[in-house]
């Protein structure tokens, strides 16, 4: 994954998770909260951070938001703060902007008012969003130990007709396929003579590292 520029606003549990493991990735993240402990107690991990009240554009835009291509926006203790930023944001030209739901009607109105993403908090945490958000072929991840995990992707076009043995990522790129997923069939340890078709999905597990190489 290319190294980016990340706005993550609202630094409560979720947001300082994404915002840690953001940077341990590689990214430059600039850090957003009203609260200024919330700010102290993360300025050591991250590249910047900041105090400032994101649901104001001036403040938004002072510290540059505009020129970032993604914004997480974390709030969701309190749906009108995010629903500010979340707009806010849109008016300043941010391109993606993935913001964090306190329920389904909280999750409604962030789409209706421009989120490109909305997540629940139960259905995503912190750390799977830092590997999957700006990673087209990345479906899901999973922590499954330090720096270790398992990963569901879409094979890029090189793999596509190949066989699991031809590719040898176990050998060539040290990640494991332990799954592939073919329409509504699941094929658990797959066979190495087992080609790999346009649409399907594999599960891997390796070295967070390796599944970067591999992600290209």
């Amino acid at each position: 994954m290319a190294r980016q520029q990340v706005l993550v606003i609202g630094l409560g549990r979720f947001g300082s998770a994404v915002a840690r493991e953001l940077e341990r990735l590689g990214h430059e993240v600039l850090a957003i909260d009203a609260s200024e402990q919330a700010v102290n107690d993360l300025a050591r991990d991250v590249t910047h951070a900041v105090q400032a009240d994101a649901s104001d554009e001036e403040a938004l835009r002072s510290v540059g938001a505009g020129q970032f291509h993604t914004a997480i926006v974390a709030i969701s203790s309190k749906a009108e703060p995010s629903i500010f930023a979340t707009m806010v944001l849109k008016r300043l030209g941010v391109r993606n902007v993935i913001a964090k739901a306190g329920d389904r009607l909280h999750a409604e109105i962030l789409t209706r008012v421009g989120a490109d993403r909305v997540i629940l908090p139960e259905q995503e945490t912190g750390a799977r969003l830092a590997h999957s958000f700006s990673v087209p072929n990345v479906i899901d991840y999973l922590d499954v130990g330090p720096s270790f995990g398992i990963e569901k992707v879409r094979p890029p076009a090189s793999f596509v007709g190949k066989s699991l043995g031809e590719l040898d990522l176990k050998n060539r790129m040290g990640v494991t396929p332990i799954a592939l997923r073919r329409g509504q069939n699941v094929f658990i340890n797959p066979a190495r003579e087992e080609k790999v078709a346009e649409g399907d999905e594999l599960i891997l597990i390796g070295r967070d590292d390796k599944l970067e190489e591999l992600r290209g």
